[in-house]
Order: structure tokens, then sequence, then C-alpha cells
């Protein structure tokens, strides 16, 4: 498997991207095809002690950044590290991308230079989250905020079908969607036209989901616009992030609490590995042509290590030819 990485993608680029690539060649032996500037990571590499072994490097100069356009890397900056990266994966140059780069860039490379899937209204962004059960995936989570029904059907679809692939369960993944109560009647416009397409979509469908239960693991495939999945995930990382802080501080507090914090410090990194989202290697983008990652914007190496295995394993699980076939088969059916 041949992954290819924006070597100059989020915070901290390329040091951590470079540790990363490293340590998924030694774990998982994958090829790496990394794109950006090859004296800089060359230089990087020696100086820090990183291997190179197994990897490629495309040499690009241009680098967009956070606050250049989205538009622009079809444009302006299409020569950028990630702009190159798409275009390789789209020529076959590799099995998919990881890019911790411009959400907005990406999705428009994605769309633009990978292409979407026939049939595919919208490419949605859908990151795989902790619960206190199985993780789960949360489809859209940013991408679309502004939903049509029909759009949360075709991504409760392609969310399925990737859950089934990476986590299967049997019964087929549950699909909840996102809303303000569990009742049927609950909801704006779009939640209630929604919900009877979901009903009938021939889906594992449980009906609607508050976003307090979304953590207990009652779904496996949270549906939602845009709008309200970016509210969900950034709520969901800020709450884990303040809880961790707050454990810490608390046992850092005094002596007594140091000495506690010895005794349930297993227990405490065991919890901290299952709310870790760097476990989960970021967002994966359903509904374009190839497989495409998306990485934290802040991960450290052990974030772009899980983000290159999720990549390999998404190219090598055949979803998106599922996904394809199964919205081009939908597509073609009459409405009755």
């Amino acid at each position: 498997m041949k992954i290819i990485v924006d070597a100059h993608g989020g915070d901290n680029a390329p040091l951590e991207i470079l540790k990363g690539a490293a340590d998924a060649v030694a774990a998982y032996g994958h090829d790496i095809l990394l794109v950006g500037q090859e004296a800089v990571l060359r230089q990087m590499a020696q100086e820090n002690g990183i291997s190179l072994d197994k990897m490629e490097i495309v040499n690009t100069t241009d680098v967009i950044t956070m606050e250049d356009h989205p538009k622009s890397i079809l444009r302006e900056h299409k020569d950028c590290s990630m702009a190159v990266a798409l275009r390789l994966l789209a020529e076959g140059q590799g099995d998919a991308v990881v890019s911790a780069g411009s959400t907005g860039a990406l999705l428009m490379g994605g769309t633009f230079l990978v292409k979407r899937l026939k049939g595919v209204s919208r490419p949605a962004l859908a990151p795989i989250m902790p619960s206190d059960k199985e993780p789960y995936m949360l489809i859209d989570c940013g991408a679309n905020a502004d939903c049509r029904p029909e759009m949360l059907v075709q991504f409760a679809h392609m969310g399925s079908i990737y859950m089934s692939h990476m986590f299967p369960r049997e019964g087929g993944p549950r699909v909840g969607l996102l809303n303000v109560g569990t009742e049927d009647t609950k909801g704006g416009e779009l939640q209630l036209a929604t919900f009877p397409l979901l009903k009938d979509s021939g889906l594992n469908f449980i009906g609607n989901v508050e976003a307090r239960d979304v953590p207990a693991g009652v779904v496996d495939v949270v549906v939602a616009d845009g709008f309200a999945g970016n509210v969900l995930l950034k709520t969901m990382e800020g709450t884990i992030d303040m809880l961790m802080k707050n454990l810490k501080q608390s046992f850092m507090s005094s002596l007594r609490t140091k000495i506690g914090a010895m005794l349930v410090m297993p227990g405490l990194r065991g919890l901290k590995k299952k709310l870790s989202t760097s476990e989960y290697g970021g967002a994966v983008l359903l509904g374009i042509a190839k497989p495409v990652v998306k990485a934290h914007g802040n991960s450290q190496a052990k974030g772009f290590t899980s983000a290159i295995r999720v990549a390999a394993e998404f190219a090598a699980s055949g979803a998106v030819e599922e996904i394809e076939a199964v919205i081009g088969r939908r597509k073609e059916e009459p409405e009755v």
C-alpha cells in the first residue's frame, strides 16, 4: 500500500509529519510518498535522526495556508503540496492521501481534482469519534452547512457502508439522526423531512438521537447537517480536553493526590487512550473517487501515524467502490 502524505499541512508540519510517517513505515510497512519541499524535508529528517526508508519525495515549493481561500487550490496554489498530492492520487500514483492542512482546501481539491463519485450530491467529512462503547461516525461534521433531506440520506448510506467495512457489527451499523429530541415529530424542517426518508431507506435506522446520548454509543452513525455536526464535534473535543486537563490538575494538586494518581495511573492511561481522537486518525472524506483522510490540524506524530493507518485500511476496504455502486443504483431507481 502506498500512502501519499501532504508534508506541509497542519500546525506541526513538517517535523511531526516526518516522525509519524516513519513510525507508520515501521509499524505497518506501508510505502510513503511525501509531497513537499524536498531539501527541507531531507535536512529536517537528517537533523532529527528520522529514517526515510520506504519514503519517496515529490518536490513542490508552494504551500496553501489556512488564510488562503479554499478555491485557490485550483488556481493560485495549484502546485502546492496538497494539490500535487491530490493530483497524484487521481493519477493512480498512490492508494490514498493524508493531509492535516486546510479543511476547506482539501474538500475543494478532493471534489474537483480527485472528483466526486457519480450520483453523490456533496462529499461529506466524517470523523470517527470515541464513545462509552464502540467508536461512532459523525457525518457531516462541517463540509456542508446547508443540506437538503436527500443529502442527509446519502450521508447515512455512505457512513453506514464505511462503518460496515471498518467496524462491522451484526445487523449492520445503527444509524441515528441528530435532533433536539427522540420523538418522530421533533426537529426543524430539515429533520422532519429527513426522518421518513431514513425510515424507508433500508438502513438500520433507529430514529432521532439527542446530542447528550451520542457519547453513550447508542448509534454507530450520527447523521447531521454540517453546521450541527460541527457544533457537536467541537463540543465533544472541547469537553474531552477540559476533562483530561482538570483530571491532571486535580491529581497534581497535593502530595496525597499525587500518590493517588500513581495508584490509578494504568486506568487513567486507558481512559486517555479511549477518549483520544488521535487514535482514529482524523476524518475521512466520503463521496469522492479515492480515499482521502483529513488529519487533525494540530496532530502530533502519533496522530499522523494513525491517519496513515486509517488511510491504508480505507483504501483496502472496498468502501469507495460499494458507495459508488449503492449511490449510483439509488440514483437510477425510479421515484415511486
